[in-house]
């Protein structure tokens, strides 16, 4: 698979990367041997995951995204591996803080199956890598726009802008399964059984092949993260132009999701500012995505205009860091009065 990048977007402040298609072979069979310890020697036994081992495993996912920046230094025109490492890790933060809905989600769609703690882990395995493929194929997608139409820069401009606007107005995102169409259709098509077969997708009753409540499970929660990778991706390209960069940014992002969703699913009302701290991120990164534009079509606000890497990466970690840390504060606040009320 050939380097690309970004032709019509690219700007003085994205950068390129040295990339030959061993580079794309290395990376994909990393993260499918990843993912096959993951399932066939960390997860090989059904269990209930505990709160500690989601913790170890959420610090490891997360130490590997971040370690991959040195990768992508290494990956770097000369000179240009501080910037590199500076697109990874605004890209890779982006993609985790937006996934946080993606686990809340989950957590509606577990409790309304009613699904076992145990066998929970084998949905969201085949979950996230259904997602890391939807958003390969949306990445690519938006390359070919972007090169194509350098106007797509608008376009996700406005998505951004509007996704920021429901999250900072409306709050979280919602789910109810009793109104999707999807698992409407999906119960119409496919033959079902109400029982579950231990952790199996499928079973087979009187002779027949029938999906079980599993699979209604894993279609809901593929049909919800199309709605997160339209959010997502335009964010990225925001961020950084590169697709070797945006791919793996996100692959890592999402490789995680599995144990963070089991270390925060439950914890919803303790960040109850972050979808502020989102909508922010969003709007930022919109308002750039169309600066960006003007400034090449029309030399508004000015023919040279870029917003420096640190600057963007500052401001979504900070955003990040405030609307966390306020949000903790606030909820040890409630806790603590409601404690003194008994």
């Amino acid at each position: 698979m050939p380097s690309m990048t970004l032709a019509a977007a690219q700007t003085a402040d994205h950068v390129s990367l040295s990339v030959e298609p061993w580079h794309w072979v290395a990376l994909v069979a990393f993260v499918i041997a990843l993912l096959l310890i993951d399932v066939l020697v960390v997860h090989r036994v059904p269990h209930e995951i505990s709160l500690k081992e989601a913790a170890v495993e959420s610090a490891v996912w997360i130490s590997i995204g971040f370690a991959f920046t040195g990768v992508v230094a290494w990956l770097a025109e000369p000179g240009q591996g501080g910037a590199a490492a500076g697109e990874y890790l605004g890209a890779f933060l982006i993609e985790k803080s937006l996934s946080v809905d993606n686990v809340f989600v989950w957590a509606v769609i577990f409790s309304y199956f009613a699904v076992p703690a145990k066998y929970q882990f084998r949905v969201l395995f085949w979950g996230v890598f259904g997602a890391i493929a939807l958003r390969a194929a949306f990445i690519f997608a938006g390359v070919a726009l972007l090169d194509a139409f350098t106007v797509t820069l608008v376009v996700f401009g406005v998505i951004l802008l509007y996704t920021a606007y429901k999250l900072g107005f409306q709050g979280e995102t919602q789910v109810d399964p009793d109104k999707s169409v999807t698992l409407r259709l999906v119960r119409r098509v496919v033959p079902s059984t109400d029982a579950l077969d231990g952790q199996r997708l499928f079973t087979r009753k009187n002779g027949k092949r029938l999906a079980t409540p599993l699979f209604a499970v894993l279609i809901m929660v593929e049909a919800t993260d199309i709605i997160f990778a339209i959010d997502s991706i335009p964010a990225i390209f925001g961020v950084t132009t590169d697709v070797f960069i945006v791919f793996s940014a996100v692959t890592f992002a999402m490789l995680g999701l599995r144990a963070l969703y089991f270390l925060v699913g439950g914890m919803q009302d303790r960040f109850r500012y972050l979808h502020y701290g989102l909508a922010l991120i969003l709007a930022f990164v919109g308002v750039k995505l169309i600066l960006t534009f003007t400034a090449d079509a029309f030399s508004f606000p000015s023919e040279d205009f870029h917003i420096p890497i640190a600057l963007s990466l500052g401001i979504i970690i900070g955003t990040l860091v405030v609307t966390i840390a306020l949000s903790l504060r606030a909820d040890a606040r409630q806790r603590a009065l409601e404690e003194s009320e008994t």
